[in-house]
């Protein structure tokens, strides 16, 4: 189905008003007037674009200041931005490509840090051979920390089965978390033990719950710098400057967004009995429902969720997403429509 306009709580679908209950803008930011002021003002500032080498001779502070930011926020060394998720994926894939001999992948995993030739983590319920050899070698992991199709963070402790023999490092994809978990809202990765591992790296699309069209990397300061000294970092242009100052004007409207959010997710579960069809996390806006009915059932009472072929043509995805910016009336005929 094609709209005219964002969707926001409401979309107009055959000339009639329905819910909507899907997308990733959890926190409501991309139709959320006071934010869309401080992008206004952002381009009034910076302009539309800016399409010129980070490396080039005049350079931004925007950048570095908003890197600044969320380097602090993250609680990493450093921090750097790119035009989207997907890049900063391929970024931090070829640069480790140059010293490590393997890559493996948690199920699930988003394709920005799917590496060529990676090798499943795990086979037949248990770590794959590979792993658990003797073996002197610098090895990737790379995850999600909320992979599709789930509701709760991986459980890390995996990596205290892999020998201290592996010089291991950990690429972690926060797209589908930075934002909305973590004690201070800006996700998990902070809080993934270190103990085993060679270094940690995260990668994450800004243009789900952050409202962002852009992506980042953070980690070590050596690894972010050597990340800006690649020929594809110093050939792309960076992320729009506007978005980045709107960032940096905001501070107070993420908070607020993540409060009703946190208040949304209280009173749609509340009192609510879901059958076992059903996967959530009373804390995480995703529901998921992998019945092939649902989402015609859902329809039919005027209620649009995320619904697609995902990640082949083969499977069907079905997720009910809240936000921030529905009411306790959309929630409430939400709720009865679930009933």
């Amino acid at each position: 189905m094609e709209v005219n306009k964002a969707p926001n709580d409401k979309i107009s679908l055959m000339h009639k008003s329905v819910s909507y209950f899907g997308g990733t803008s959890y926190l409501g930011l991309a139709t959320l007037p006071a934010f869309q002021d401080q992008v206004m003002r952002g381009i009034k500032k910076w302009g539309t674009a800016y399409g010129s080498s980070r490396h080039a001779n005049v350079k931004l502070s925007i950048f570095k200041a908003a890197e600044h930011l969320l380097a602090s926020q993250l609680n990493t060394e450093a921090c750097v931005t790119v035009s989207s998720g997907m890049l900063a994926g391929k970024l931090i894939l070829d640069y480790l490509a140059q010293s490590h001999t393997r890559f493996y992948h948690y199920p699930n995993t988003h394709p920005a840090i799917l590496a060529p030739n990676s090798l499943p983590l795990y086979i037949e319920n248990g770590l794959h051979p590979t792993l658990l050899t003797e073996t002197v070698e610098d090895i990737v992991i790379c995850t999600d920390t909320i992979p599709t199709a789930h509701v709760q963070s991986i459980d890390f402790r995996f990596i205290n089965n892999i020998p201290k023999q592996k010089h291991l490092t950990l690429v972690v994809d926060e797209s589908h978390s930075i934002g909305i978990t973590g004690d201070s809202g800006m996700g998990i990765f902070s809080k993934i033990p270190t103990t085993h591992l060679s270094q940690k790296i995260l990668v994450s699309s800004l243009g789900k719950a952050m409202g962002l069209p852009g992506g980042i990397i953070a980690g070590d300061s050596n690894t972010i710098e050597n990340i800006k000294n690649t020929v594809m970092f110093s050939t792309a242009s960076g992320m729009s400057p506007a978005y980045l100052e709107a960032y940096l004007q905001s501070g107070a409207i993420y908070k607020q967004q993540q409060d009703k959010l946190k208040a949304n997710l209280d009173y749609f579960f509340d009192g609510l009995q879901l059958d076992d069809a059903f996967v959530y996390n009373t804390n995480y806006p995703n529901i998921y429902n992998f019945n092939r009915e649902f989402y015609e059932a859902l329809l039919n009472k005027n209620i649009v969720i995320t619904h697609f072929n995902y990640p082949t043509p083969q499977d069907v995805l079905s997720r009910i997403v809240l936000s921030a910016n529905h009411t306790k009336a959309d929630i409430d005929f939400l709720k009865r429509a679930l009933k």
